[in-house]
Parts: C-alpha cells; structure tokens; sequence
C-alpha cells in the first residue's frame, strides 16, 4: 500500500495541508455561513411563533373572561327575571285571593241574613201559631176564650223564659 510507505509521506502531508485548507475555507467561507442563517431563520421563525402564541392566548383568555362575565351577567338577569316573575305571581296570587275572600265573606254574610230574615220569619209565624194554638187549647181544656193580645203575651213570655 503506497499511503503506507514513507517515501510517500511528504507528498501526502502537501496535499493533506492543501485539502484541509480548501475545505476549510468553504466551509468557512460558504456553507457554515448558510448553515448560520438557516438556523437564524428558523430561531426567528420560532420566536415569532411563541410571540404570536403568546398573543393568541391573551386573546382567547380576554375573549374567555369577556364569556365568563356575559354568562354571569346572563345569569344574574335570568335570576331577577324570576324573581320578579315569581313576586308578579305571588302577587296575582294574592290579589285573587283577596277577592275571592272578600266575594265568600259576603257571600256568607248575605247568607247569614237570609237565615236571620228567615229565622225572624219563622219565630213570627212561630209565636202566631203558638198564640193560636194557645186560645185554642185555653178554649177546650178551660172554656175559656182569651183575647188575642193575653194569647200573644202568655206566648211572648213562655218563649223569653226558654231563650
């Protein structure tokens, strides 16, 4: 093998030195410089994305308060709309009721005066059949016929000791 062989080394070494030196200087000169800016470009790229990402998500927790604070606020609105639907019924509720107690409260006092008329009716007729059925018993058990005014008198009296 001649690389192995001394005589050779000299002449290898040249152009070893001369190879390393031209690679190196496109290395140098040409490519590690490109590869340099592609990695420049790709950090810019990169920290722009985690810029915008960073944007993206102040603006989706903006945007996440703003629906927060709209839901609340719905709420809240629902909350008073029942409410008041609740009072407005409660108060409908109340306002029949009232009526309807004061229709049966005077339902029931009409009626309690038709029963007193009536009741003034038959204790009238009631002292008059008595005050009849007095003179008539006075004139067979006694014979005697007492007058109308003693009858209604002797009854009036009996019924006053009873009450």
């Amino acid at each position: 093998m001649p690389q192995f062989d001394p005589t050779f080394f000299p002449s290898q070494i040249f152009w070893l030195v001369v190879t390393f030196t031209v690679l190196y200087v496109l290395m140098a000169r040409i490519a590690l410089p490109r590869i340099g800016e592609v990695l420049e470009e790709r950090q810019r790229r990169i920290d722009a994305d985690l810029d915008k990402a960073a944007a993206l998500k102040k603006e989706a927790e903006a945007a996440m308060e703003a629906y927060e604070s709209a839901l609340a606020e719905s709420r809240a609105k629902a909350q008073a709309a029942l409410r008041e639907t609740a009072e407005a019924i409660a108060q409908e509720a109340d306002r029949r009721q009232a009526e309807a107690s004061a229709r049966l409260a005077q339902q029931i006092k009409e009626g309690e005066a038709r029963v007193d008329a009536a009741k003034r009716d038959a204790m009238a007729h009631v002292q008059e059949i008595a005050t009849d059925v007095a003179r008539v018993a006075a004139k067979q058990l006694a014979g005697v016929s007492p007058s109308e005014a003693k009858a209604r008198k002797a009854v009036g009296g009996a019924v006053e000791e009873t009450s």
